[in-house]
């Protein structure tokens, strides 16, 4: 199979020959236009020429015969200037015809006729009117001269008819021989144009067939590795530029089949192991609890006040153990539990959050009331709503505070928000909280594990939801956060 590439340069090639022989055809029949052009400029002039070598004939046979009726003199300027122009005339007709046409031949016959009359009439008579020898004895001979500058007249007249119409019938046969040559011009035009488009048109879209079947097959075959078929091969027996395209995409599948395997295998491994871990890690952490819990039962009378003092720190940093592994295994199965949509008021979901949280006097929790009913998993949008009104309860620094969680419509999705009167976030610290196990305040003066809000960002990201922070320190925080309906 030809390369698309070289398929493609050759089309084009022949129809850049068609349009070239187009080209050269228009080329010489302009040329063919612009000769004709000139011979018709130059018969023109040929025309014009002889009909004013005939009126000054007229004009030198009216000058002579007035002169010698009349003897008025006035009358020779005319007869010499109209014999002086006729051989320019003469001479510059012979220029302009072809040596080997007929009007060449034409006029030749008409000099010798105009030289013979000029030598044996004209000038006889004029000469010997002016010499004195024209008289009643020899007027008979002068008449007989006059007789003879008719007929030779009428022969010159006959040979410039001659001429005229052998120009004439030139003319027409290059008119005609011209419309010839326009119209195969037009049929040669008609018929490379017509040529190159449909040669064009077929070649187009053989071309738009070959490499839009074989680009559906490689589209299909991403739109299958898209929706998680890795296992998909195209076949492809041709050798050209989509060819290599597709080997590269069938590479990249198999790439992907393999790479996909491997990573399932780790990530079942790293399930197992998160919950082979959890569970090991919380066996001691209650066994150091029961401990703890029975020391204080079975010797609380003979331990100090600073001996309750540690122990009492002990089950809180049991708890942070427990609730720290915890959120690593919550941390680590977001995205992988089986999903079930459902129709969910928001307003009764955080009502029952509210209630479920741990209470702090002096801090209230205002929910708006006409909050929206959306379509979706239940528990990752409570475990969002939860740890984002935790974190406001528990980090909340004043006596008396208030929280208050509300919506905006924005199309096609709604934009949750949970704003607290707190301490507030500095700038510096508003990409830090979300990433997992970084905390604010110093773990052994606040209990706190640092999952929180890192669970909440990987919940968002895994639903391709975004989450924004509003705060400055020491004037509360706005926790703002994007759902589809």
């Amino acid at each position: 199979m030809m390369k698309i590439s070289n398929l493609i340069f050759l089309s084009i090639s022949f129809i850049l020959v068609m349009f070239s022989i187009t080209t050269y055809v228009n080329y010489r029949q302009s040329e063919e236009v612009r000769e004709n052009a000139a011979f018709h400029a130059n018969s023109s002039t040929v025309v014009r020429l002889s009909n004013q070598f005939q009126r000054n004939v007229l004009y030198i046979e009216r000058a002579l015969r007035g002169y010698l009726l009349t003897n008025e003199e006035y009358l020779l300027p005319t007869y010499d200037s109209a014999f002086a122009e006729n051989k320019n005339l003469l001479a510059e007709l012979d220029l302009m015809l072809e040596d080997t046409s007929q009007q060449q031949q034409k006029l030749t016959d008409m000099q010798l006729l105009y030289q013979d009359w000029v030598s044996n009439v004209a000038q006889p008579l004029l000469q010997a009117k002016q010499s004195g020898e024209v008289s009643a004895a020899n007027s008979a001979l002068i008449q007989e001269k006059l007789n003879l500058e008719s007929i030779f007249n009428l022969r010159i007249q006959q040979r410039f008819k001659e001429l005229l119409n052998a120009e004439y019938e030139n003319r027409e046969m290059r008119r005609k021989k011209l419309e010839d040559s326009e119209t195969e011009t037009k049929q040669i035009s008609i018929l490379f144009t017509s040529l190159s488009i449909i040669v064009g048109f077929i070649i187009a879209l053989i071309l738009a067939r070959h490499i839009t079947n074989r680009i559906s097959k490689m589209v299909r075959m991403a739109n299958s590795i898209a929706s998680g078929n890795y296992n998909v091969q195209v076949k492809d027996r041709n050798s050209d530029e989509l060819s290599q395209l597709t080997s590269s995409l069938n590479h990249m599948a198999q790439m992907l089949e393999e790479n996909f395997v491997q990573l399932k295998r780790k990530n079942e491994e790293l399930d197992q192991f998160a919950h082979v871990a959890s569970h090991d890690l919380k066996a001691p952490l209650r066994g150091i609890d029961n401990v703890v819990k029975w020391i204080e039962e079975d010797h609380a009378d003979e331990l100090s006040p600073k001996v309750h003092e540690y122990l009492e720190l002990i089950k809180k940093r049991i708890e942070r153990s427990q609730n720290l592994v915890q959120g690593i295994l919550t941390y680590a199965r977001i995205g992988k539990e089986e999903t079930r949509q459902e129709a969910i008021n928001t307003k009764e979901l955080l009502t029952e959050i509210v209630e479920g949280l741990p209470q702090r006097h002096g801090i209230t929790i205002d929910v708006q009331s006409n909050m929206p009913v959306v379509f979706t998993d239940r528990i990752p949008l409570s475990q969002v709503f939860t740890n984002l009104l935790s974190n406001a309860v528990k980090y909340h620094n004043r006596v008396a505070g208030s929280i208050k969680v509300y919506y905006k419509d924005e199309g096609l999705r709604n934009r949750f928000y949970v704003e607290d009167d707190g301490p507030g976030i500095a700038a510096a610290y508003h990409d830090k909280i979300f990433v997992i196990f970084q905390t604010l305040q110093e773990r052994d003066t606040f209990e706190s594990t640092g999952v929180g809000l890192s669970i909440i960002k990987k919940i968002l990201d895994d639903r391709k939801e975004t989450i924004e922070l509003v705060s400055e320190e020491g004037k509360g925080a706005i926790f703002s956060f994007t759902w589809k309906k």
